[in-house]
């Protein structure tokens, strides 16, 4: 009995020892596991405010943009598929519309038909062509939204040839007055060629004499008649937009042509027109 007393007791000794340095490493483990809880909620709302903050950047961005949306949405309309004008120009040109011919202006079935007649009116009486308009070698339209001066290329060169002629000086010098008289205005100098082939030193092909064309005559331009540079576009279209069949002498002669194309700023060209109204009234 003794000796089963004596084992129980070194039993009760070992096992406390035991548990009390169980609980001990327990209580450690509960420490620092509070500790990381107490971490991680720092770490939680410090991540909480930081993103308050960039939430409320994003918010003040948006309205800002929303309202730049809005103001944009309200000064700009949309005509057709790739124009684009402010409210202040169709404002400008719904007063215009108040002179064109009301039988051309019934037929108007969107605004880009307005607006083109607008600007066909305003071009009419703004650019004076009419010292172009006595030679049978000149042709003059207004389309839409610009004036085309088409201008064949005997006028201009002589065959086969880039370089502008002494008989374009009276042409191009009245062509300069009609550039110069409206600032609203750019001009873009277009060359065309007929379908026969061409190549030599200076010249590749069509496309090459097209262009070449085109330059010869903005360069004149600038530097003779005191067109503004920032003004004029030149290009070339080869002999892929003929006006004729190139079957023909006569006809290859119709597509051998340099288009001088007046293309308005229509903001620009409205506010002038207004001014000059304005003025007139």
């Amino acid at each position: 009995m003794k000796k089963l007393g004596l084992l129980l007791l070194t039993g009760i000794f070992v096992f406390s020892c035991v548990s009390k340095k169980k609980y001990v490493a327990l209580q450690d483990e509960n420490g620092e596991l509070k500790s990381e809880l107490t971490k991680t909620r720092v770490e939680k709302e410090d991540l909480e405010n930081k993103f308050a903050i960039i939430q409320a950047r994003v918010d003040e961005y948006n309205t800002k943009i929303n309202s730049l949306s809005d103001e944009n949405d309200a000064k700009l309309v949309t005509v057709g598929d790739d124009v684009v004008i402010s409210n202040d120009v169709r404002e400008q040109m719904n007063e215009t519309l108040k002179h064109v011919d009301q039988a051309k202006l019934a037929e108007a079935k969107t605004l880009k038909d307005s607006m083109n007649l607008a600007v066909a009116y305003n071009l009419q009486k703004s650019v004076d062509t009419s010292s172009l308009e006595d030679d049978e070698d000149i042709a003059i339209n207004v389309d839409e939204t610009v004036v085309m001066i088409s201008i064949s290329d005997k006028m201009l060169f002589n065959t086969a040839s880039y370089r502008v002629s002494s008989r374009a000086n009276d042409i191009l010098q009245k062509l300069a007055n009609v550039i110069n008289s409206e600032p609203s205005i750019e001009v873009m100098v277009e060359g065309h060629t007929d379908s026969r082939s061409i190549h030599n030193s200076k010249v590749q092909d069509n496309w090459d004499l097209s262009v070449l064309r085109a330059t010869s005559v903005v360069r004149k331009l600038q530097d003779d008649y005191n067109v503004a540079p920032e003004k004029l576009i030149a290009s070339g279209r080869s002999y892929f937009s003929p006006v004729a069949s190139n079957d023909t002498a006569e006809d290859r002669s119709k597509n051998r042509r340099t288009n001088i194309i007046i293309l308005p700023n229509l903001n620009k060209f409205f506010a002038l027109m207004q001014s000059k109204q304005d003025t007139q009234g």
